[in-house]
């Protein structure tokens, strides 16, 4: 193993918290692990890791060596793909909502694949914003306003968002016509695992976005049970429209209030600032750029 191979043992052991899941990731012996990063250690005079019986943590050398070697990782491959034609190769880890997936990536998949195929992609699938570095993810696709500001967000597009209900619940409580109509009626809360907080529901009306807070049954935490309750009649919610076509042709769900629907909700790509874009991340990013999110 080359000072480069013993770098890349490191950043993964440094990132998953764990030598068992450096070992899992690159598909080595847990034992050649240690011995890595034992030999690195010895090597530079200093210690990288701190460890216990039940976690992995990168001392402060270890944290400025580990982007360090993030840095020259990236350095590495570039010029390596350089000199093979520059055909992007390797692993490639991409968090995303289920539906996103289903219904964007997936049906649109074999073009890439097509395009790259020695990139052996790996899509992960999360409601929640999970820890890049540490899970070894490359990118996430989220929708929202990305909070953290560890991360580099390349903007994707936007999903239009609509108020629903089902035509039994709009039969018991009635239709509103407007936004001052909605006394009488209840929502299905939506308790959001990045804000860890309900969410109100949200109408644009003449240019300002006006919030309704509404008496709730049922309250949810994921996109798949918010829509199914609103099937089951729960109460109004709101969701991206692609998310709900097939619904709404069907008849399950009818849309409510069209004329002031919520403000359009972005998506953005995320991925780690210290790490410097792989050629591999860099034809998936581009690449994503080519997909219509509305």
């Amino acid at each position: 193993m080359d000072r480069i191979d013993e770098m890349r043992v490191f950043a993964r052991v440094a990132e998953t918290r764990s030598f068992k899941r450096a070992a899992g990731d690159l598909g080595l012996p847990r034992s050649t692990v240690t011995e890595a990063v034992k030999r690195l250690e010895a090597r530079l005079g200093v210690r990288l890791l701190d460890r216990t019986t039940r976690v992995v943590v990168p001392t402060l050398d270890g944290e400025v060596f580990h982007r360090r070697c993030l840095l020259i990782i990236a350095e590495v491959e570039d010029a390596e793909a350089a000199f093979r034609g520059g055909r992007p190769e390797g692993r490639l880890h991409v968090n995303m909502h289920g539906t996103v997936a289903n219904r964007l990536i997936l049906p649109r998949l074999a073009d890439f694949l097509e395009r790259y195929p020695r990139i052996e992609l790996t899509l992960s699938d999360s409601d929640r914003l999970v820890d890049l570095l540490r899970e070894g993810v490359d990118c996430a696709i989220r929708a929202g306003v990305p909070a953290d500001s560890d991360l580099i967000v390349r903007r994707l597009g936007s999903f239009a968002e609509i108020t629903c209900a089902s035509p039994d619940y709009l039969a018991r409580h009635g239709q509103p016509e407007s936004v001052e109509e909605l006394h009488g009626h209840v929502m299905i809360g939506f308790f959001s695992t990045a804000t860890h907080a309900l969410l109100p529901l949200e109408f644009v009306v003449d240019g300002l976005i006006v919030e309704k807070r509404l008496p709730t049954a049922v309250t949810v935490t994921g996109g798949a049970t918010l829509v199914q309750a609103g099937r089951l009649g729960f109460g109004l919610f709101q969701a991206p429209r692609y998310h709900l076509e097939s619904d709404l042709a069907a008849g399950r769900l009818v849309e409510v209030l069209p004329e002031t629907p919520p403000s359009p909700t972005p998506v953005s790509a995320l991925y780690p600032r210290d790490r410097q874009l792989s050629p591999r991340l860099r034809v998936w990013l581009d690449w994503l750029q080519g997909i219509e999110f509305r």
